[in-house]
């Protein structure tokens, strides 16, 4: 057993004997870090950094996985909080806090006529699904991205066990930045698709035209467009992606950064279709909990008055570009890329002739932990993070390269790795 990490591998057994794969969240779980060099539990943040099971302190790249716009214990969000909770929390009736904060997202939102919330991405998603199947009174659904665990989307995936065949046949996989893969499920199946769900941007930005031809298509076909800006919105823009590329859907799903932590997602869109939420049935005994509502009122004012989103933009292509030019300097680009918006890029690793993406991944996993910085491969940009953040990154960056670099010339991945190699899982992007 690594030294380095013995708190939280005794931590992960004991998890492992009542908890399925040791964590609530896949992407948090051993699925996506290599046993044995990796921190597996963190028990404080603050700022950009994260402190481990062990006391090791990193400078977190990952943020809650896209959780977290400010940082961790923003100053302003957590007073709010903690005057909220002083009064209480969840209630019977609704609290104001929820018309406060529905009238914000509609004066930032483009599409939002109309508002309701949700715990997570996949509880927004889901009802935006279910809005568009009652407003159309059709079935089928086109997907492009990533957008939750419920059975109409997950049953899209490589990971659709337990998911009936009958809800998997009526999900559909369009091919993003490629129109003509969502003109062919029209004529497939004209007059039956009721959505187009769809991240507006993921890897790569969307081609001049795209997302308008997309909405085009939508439109003249009498299908509802569903943006999931689960990652993107108070993100790209304060509005969201939607207005980033000037392209207004008919809905559209927000969460993660909208509480900096604390569990929050709208549904937002269209009057004429949000009225229908009087008549289909989403409701949750947690939908209006003031704790998230007052984080997500903090985080909003500080996005709609402040420089948040400016900030994400110049920090995060400053590592765009620095790291885009190491990938070069040190002959990684072959195997390495980086893309993405500024606020949020992945690199993409590709086989080598003599080892896998994976095993290229678990080694830079490895190494970049060692060197207190924490990524899974992107760079999820906080208001928190730093000039001095960035450097400490690239300086990393900048010794493991050529590690990876020898690993595959010359044959050195076996003896360089400490660890057994992840193992390929369902992809999305």
């Amino acid at each position: 057993m690594n030294s380095r990490y013995q708190h939280s591998e005794e931590l992960l057994q004991r998890a492992l004997r009542t908890i399925p794969l040791g964590s609530q969240t896949f992407s948090k779980s051993i699925t996506q870090f290599p046993r044995g060099v990796s921190p597996m539990f963190i028990t404080r943040g603050e700022g950009s950094h994260v402190w481990d099971a062990d006391g090791n302190e990193y400078i977190d790249f990952v943020n809650g996985l896209l959780s977290v716009t400010l940082g961790y214990n923003d100053a302003d969000v957590t007073m709010a909080v903690r005057k909220q909770i002083k009064s209480g929390v969840s209630f019977s009736l609704s609290h104001p806090l929820e018309m406060e904060v529905a009238e914000m997202l509609v004066d930032m939102i483009p599409c939002a006529d109309k508002v309701r919330f949700g715990k997570n991405g996949t509880d927004a998603t889901s009802a935006a699904i279910r809005l568009a199947r009652a407003y159309t009174n059709r079935d089928h659904v086109l997907v492009c991205g990533y957008h939750g665990w419920q059975d109409w989307y997950i049953g899209s995936t490589a990971r659709d066990l337990g998911v009936p065949k009958a809800v998997k046949e009526l999900t559909h996989v369009f091919q993003y930045n490629h129109i003509n893969s969502v003109k062919k499920w029209f004529g497939r199946l004209p007059g039956e698709i009721a959505a187009i769900i769809m991240e507006p941007m993921n890897i790569t930005y969307p081609k001049e035209g795209f997302l308008e031809q997309v909405r085009e298509i939508a439109h003249k076909n009498g299908t509802v467009l569903i943006f999931d800006e689960t990652i993107t919105g108070c993100r790209f823009a304060k509005g969201g992606a939607q207005e980033l590329f000037g392209v207004t859907p008919d809905l559209a799903t927000f969460g993660k950064g909208l509480g900096n932590g604390f569990p929050l997602a709208a549904i937002v869109g269209k009057a004429e279709i949000m009225d229908l939420m009087e008549e289909i049935f989403f409701s949750g005994t947690f939908g209006g909990e003031t704790a998230s509502l007052a984080a997500v009122k903090a985080v909003l004012q500080k996005v709609r008055d402040g420089d948040v989103v400016e900030r994400l933009y110049t920090t995060g292509r400053k590592i765009l570009n620095g790291v885009d030019e190491q990938l070069r300097r040190h002959g990684m680009s072959e195997w390495i890329s980086i893309s993405g918006h500024p606020a949020w890029t992945l690199l993409t690793i590709k086989d080598a002739e003599n080892c896998s993406m994976w095993e290229i991944k678990t080694l830079f996993m490895q190494e970049v932990f060692k060197r207190g910085i924490l990524t899974i491969g992107t760079h999820n940009i906080s208001y928190a993070h730093t000039d001095n953040d960035v450097q400490a990154l690239l300086a990393v960056y900048d010794e493991i390269l050529p590690m990876l670099h020898e690993a595959i010339v010359n044959d050195k991945m076996a003896e360089l790795l400490e660890t057994e190699p992840l193992v390929p899982l369902f992809k999305v992007r």
